[in-house]
């Protein structure tokens, strides 16, 4: 598994690429928790997410955010990891450009901004939200959330709990023409303590029927 250094908007970035042997294989890219609270590519969670898609056949990233390890600039709150996140997605697209689509996993923060890169990137076709915080960070700009997708949280999370999660699924089950997937680790904390295994298990049966063509919806034709 190469580590990888490309550049960024704030600087350098580090990560950590793992090619396909597929040329048009299809892209993920992993995006960690938050960076001022222990935050890391090297995140268990993150590390075996990246593993489950890698197995897969993915064409694999995952990558520090600005100021993490050996990435360079400062914390930006958001706005700045957006934009780490779309050169990250740059770069490995750059490298494999016969890849169409692509997928987005995030880890609380990480999901936030995997969200937010969804929403400008059209080749984004699947995502997998593992506890998200509509708590703490805004999720309006789903309007509408343009790809079918995994939300997984515990339902002994007190950093995000059940009941501020629910009302973003809510949201997103009304939207058309996507299938917004829900499912609940039972007795599981927002990190997953003693469920980290059940929670891989989860991702990897919600992928492996998304690449079944499951549990999603076609999606209307333009009209040109």
């Amino acid at each position: 598994m190469p580590e990888v250094i490309f550049a960024g908007p704030a600087g350098r970035l580090e990560g950590r690429y793992q090619p396909s042997k597929e040329k048009n294989a299809p892209i993920a890219m992993v995006l960690h928790p938050h960076p001022q609270f222990g935050g890391t590519m090297n995140n268990k969670i993150i590390y075996d997410l990246f593993y489950m898609f890698q197995k897969r056949g993915f064409t694999t990233l995952r990558f520090n955010f600005r100021s993490i390890g050996r990435s360079q600039g400062q914390f930006d709150h958001g706005d700045g990891e957006l934009s780490d996140a779309a050169a990250a997605l740059d770069w490995v697209q750059s490298l494999h450009p016969d890849s169409k689509h692509c997928w987005i996993a995030g880890y609380s923060f990480g999901s936030w901004i995997g969200m937010q890169l969804l929403m400008r990137r059209p080749e984004i076709e699947g995502f997998i939200s593992v506890s998200p915080q509509p708590n703490l960070y805004d999720f309006s700009f789903l309007a509408p959330c343009p790809s079918s997708g995994l939300i997984i949280h515990g339902t002994e999370d007190r950093v995000s709990t059940p009941k501020d999660v629910q009302p973003l699924v809510d949201k997103l089950h009304t939207q058309k023409h996507i299938t917004i997937t829900q499912r609940q680790i039972e007795g599981a904390n927002h990190f997953y303590t003693d469920h980290h295994d059940e929670l891989i298990e989860s991702c990897s049966e919600y992928l492996d029927r998304r690449l079944n063509g499951e549990l999603t919806q076609p999606k209307p034709k333009r009209i040109r």
